[in-house]
């Protein structure tokens, strides 16, 4: 068990996520960077996708009742226990009665704290995912507070000591490209809309969080017209439609959102592009004043970056023994 001895800005359960339900309004969910919540997990000798604990630019104060292997993979925020700092990505023991703390946060925006027979709260819709905006799955349903206790699952071959090596932990960037497809509506930009979304150096703002990520910048110019019935008055607003994990919406033509895992699933704005899905894992490492490039690829780019991000995953699990 794991007392919440107090809750950091923002902590939730959470896990690779639940699919299937989308099309009802049920977004996945799940950890907003898979490739940290999965070292943290494998360095714990746990499945790749268990339940974890996503935690947002403070961490939190844990108190364990019982002995336990921990990891912390993702943002720059070095764990301590009882006051004594551990290392990230790396496994390392603490003992009933100790206190897991952090340090201030360095780099990066969110850090996933995996421990050993991961936390055991309910399945709902065949996930441990908290999806806070409908107070669905995790913990009671919303972010962490004081006083909770969290059951912790039966270790399997936890141990001590593992580590990700260097050239399979990720960089924490305060400048960062991040990749696109263009559409599906880009055709509502004129060229010059178009040029400006891939030229700018975005500025993310401080409205990002699990549902999207909000970049300030210049208005993106788009061909005029009459918009049709059920569009609204907006000449760049389309008549409803379903929202791609991903997809980069602008309201009014101005500052564009990625929505990111517990985004809504279908509405009125334009998408003029959609995030390759590993590089939302960078998405969710940048926190406010980060300075972000949209970088337009084919498919057969998205296609060989998606088969590279999965054979690093599997180098990840080699290296550690999964």
């Amino acid at each position: 068990m794991i007392e919440v001895l107090k809750p950091g800005l923002s902590t939730t359960v959470q896990d690779a996520g639940r699919s299937g339900y989308y099309h009802l309004g049920i977004p996945p969910s799940g950890a907003l960077d898979q490739y940290s919540l999965r070292a943290a997990n494998l360095l714990v000798g746990n499945p790749a996708g268990a339940a974890a604990l996503e935690v947002v630019y403070m961490g939190p104060e844990l108190a364990f009742t019982e002995d336990a292997v921990v990891a912390v993979a993702g943002a720059g925020m070095v764990p301590k226990v009882n006051g004594d700092e551990r290392p990230n990505w790396e496994s390392f023991p603490v003992s009933a009665g100790d206190v897991l703390g952090f340090a201030y946060l360095t780099a990066g925006a969110r850090a996933y704290v995996a421990v050993s027979g991961g936390i055991d709260v309910p399945e709902v819709l065949g996930s441990r995912s908290t999806y806070a905006l409908g107070a669905l799955g995790g913990f009671s349903g919303r972010p962490l507070a004081t006083g909770d206790r969290l059951p912790v699952g039966s270790a399997g071959g936890a141990a001590p000591g593992r580590s990700v090596p260097g050239d399979l932990r990720p960089g924490l960037a305060k400048d960062v490209e991040v990749r696109v497809v263009m559409g599906l509506y880009d055709h509502r930009l004129t060229d010059a809309g178009r040029a400006t979304f891939l030229d700018t150096t975005w500025d993310l703002t401080p409205v990002a969080d699990r549902i999207g990520f909000r970049y300030a910048g210049p208005e993106l110019e788009t061909v005029p017209r009459e918009p049709p019935f059920g569009a609204g008055q907006d000449p760049s607003n389309i008549v409803d439609a379903p929202y791609p994990i991903g997809s980069i919406q602008v309201p009014g033509s101005v500052e564009p959102i990625i929505l990111h895992r517990d985004a809504v699933s279908g509405g009125g704005y334009m998408m003029i592009a959609t995030v390759l899905s590993g590089d939302l894992d960078l998405v969710a490492q940048s926190a406010p004043k980060t300075r972000t490039r949209f970088v337009e690829v084919d498919l057969d780019g998205a296609l060989a970056a998606r088969a590279d991000y999965r054979k690093r995953s599997r180098r990840l699990a080699e290296a550690l023994g999964a």
